[in-house]
């Protein structure tokens, strides 16, 4: 991983996700109930939640642009307190991104975007921060200007946006603020 430089890391006004690959280490598990009803499963990280927590309290704006419609991304996300999810036909990510930082008053160079395969390339050739997964594909990895070395689904995003927040100058103190509030909340729950 290399590190962000600060001016880059201070443009950024918006991070946008993939999620199959990226939130998810990629794989879908599917089963069928008795009435042969197939149902879908992901396996998401928990690092990641404090991850994008940790962004918003930082006032930056997280989103999820997929390329596949999946329950389990949209309960996810629900849990995330993401309301930005769009889960379009992997050939609609440009038009959906447009569309979030139409809505956030953003232009392309403050957004950044992680990504991990082909469906992200479009994307990520148009932001203004392009970062990759460690196991995105050669094409994603070679557009990137940031390459973590978590896999995805392995706390990818966490490390992203710890990089990120830290090359802004702003990750202890975000830490402190969310010890703080930990702390106030147990003293006033009176428990």
């Amino acid at each position: 991983m290399t590190g962000i430089p600060q001016d880059t890391a201070r443009r950024v006004r918006a991070v946008l996700l993939d999620a199959d690959g990226v939130m998810t280490d990629g794989g879908i598990y599917m089963s069928a109930g008795a009435e042969g009803k197939v149902s879908e499963a992901r396996r998401f990280h928990v690092h990641d939640g404090i991850a994008v927590h940790m962004l918003r309290r930082a006032g930056i704006p997280v989103g999820i642009v997929s390329g596949k419609i999946s329950a389990p991304v949209r309960n996810r996300a629900a849990a995330l307190g993401i309301d930005e999810v769009h889960q379009v036909s992997p050939y609609g990510k440009l038009a959906a991104v447009e569309g979030i930082l139409r809505r956030e008053g953003l232009d392309w160079a403050g957004a950044a975007y992680l990504g991990d395969d082909l469906a992200d390339l479009p994307v990520l050739r148009k932001v203004g921060f392009p970062a990759a997964v460690a196991n995105a594909v050669p094409e994603v990895k070679e557009a990137a200007v940031w390459c973590g070395e978590a896999t995805g689904g392995d706390g990818a995003v966490r490390e992203f946006a710890e990089a990120l927040l830290r090359a802004r100058g702003e990750w202890d103190d975000l830490v402190e603020d969310y010890v703080t509030q930990c702390v106030r909340e147990w003293e006033t729950s009176g428990e």
